[in-house]
């Protein structure tokens, strides 16, 4: 999970646990301002919970039924008390959100189901707030705008081939948790779809739980300098928490590989990124729309030999679909 998005959801959980203890707190001065019994009965029965306790550890057996049918006829009374003056049984029993957990996330050790959503729910809204594009999803990927007239080179259409593409990509998604260690590089002239199923794979694994970070090349690469090159501070500890995220996140999308500026030290960054992944087990997703030979004049043979050596190709094809959605009057 995403440490970041983690202590955001750990935040919002404590927030309402303080919501619940305070109105807790409230009802019991209230009712105990009506009821005076009700505050005699309460300071009882946790005196005999203390004392059951006591037995217990003395092997009491005979001590412990009396005390427990003691404390069943005070709950007794207390709750005929609550009912007369007009408030539920449980009304002093904890306003929790979740009785599971208490508020806490957490139950035994592990993390509550409420927590999880709550996690979810940070990182679903992290990436809305990273893709800027809207709710595309599988379901509203149209491979109705490629031409499916054969290539007279390949003797395939665009459209069969992004339908592979296509395949692909929804299957990576889907299996996401269950596949060996997989990365995949999306190339492509601009227009193509690549940024879209990007975002749909980055939805699709979210939704599922991993931690999923995307963001563009230059951003990325941005925060290593900003990392590298900032005073030790605020603004460096920002850069490298940014850097770590990317680093330890399960899954990284790194959009627009080669609008970057290149430099000695982005080049090593960007092999520090990779390389680094890779050597974790960590999966990558890269799109790009430079051609083989761009990369290879771009990268060094190190960044180039991990990228042809461990991420599947996916080539994309056909025609810039923003221009054919404005053609057809789709936007």
């Amino acid at each position: 999970m995403d440490g970041k998005l983690l202590a955001m959801a750990r935040q919002e959980k404590e927030d309402i646990r303080r919501r619940a203890v305070q109105t807790d707190r409230r009802r019991h001065e209230e009712v105990y301002a009506r009821v005076p019994e009700v505050r005699q009965l309460d300071r009882r029965i946790a005196a005999l919970v203390g004392q059951a306790a006591a037995a217990a550890m003395s092997g009491g057996n005979g001590q412990m039924d009396a005390l427990r049918r003691e404390s069943l006829e005070l709950q007794a009374r207390r709750a005929e008390l609550l009912v007369e003056h007009g408030w539920p049984v449980e009304y002093l029993d904890g306003a929790w959100d979740c009785p599971k957990c208490r508020d806490t996330g957490y139950v035994q050790g592990r993390m509550c189901a409420c927590l999880k959503k709550l996690y979810d729910q940070a990182q679903a809204k992290d990436l809305s707030a990273l893709l800027k594009l809207g709710s595309e999803s599988f379901g509203t990927f149209d491979l109705g705008l490629y031409d499916d007239r054969p290539d007279p080179a390949s003797g395939v259409s665009p459209r069969t081939h992004m339908e592979t593409v296509f395949g692909i990509c929804y299957d990576y998604a889907l299996n996401f948790r269950g596949r060996e260690s997989k990365n995949l590089l999306l190339r492509g002239g601009p227009g193509l779809g690549k940024t879209f199923l990007s975002a749909c794979i980055a939805r699709e694994v979210a939704r599922q739980g991993p931690s999923v970070v995307y963001e563009t090349a230059a951003a990325v690469l941005d925060a290593f300098e900003r990392e590298h090159f900032a005073r030790e501070g605020d603004a460096h500890d920002r850069a490298a928490a940014q850097v770590r995220r990317m680093m330890e996140c399960d899954l990284l999308i790194l959009d627009d590989l080669g609008t970057e500026m290149v430099t000695e030290f982005t080049r090593s960054a960007l092999y520090t990124l990779i390389n680094g992944r890779l050597t974790a087990g960590r999966k990558t997703i890269i799109s790009t729309n430079l051609t083989a030979a761009q990369m290879q004049e771009r990268y060094t043979p190190q960044i180039m030999s991990r990228l042809e050596g461990e991420y599947q190709l996916l080539p994309f094809v056909g025609s810039d679909i923003r221009i054919l959605k404005k053609e057809r009057g789709l936007d």
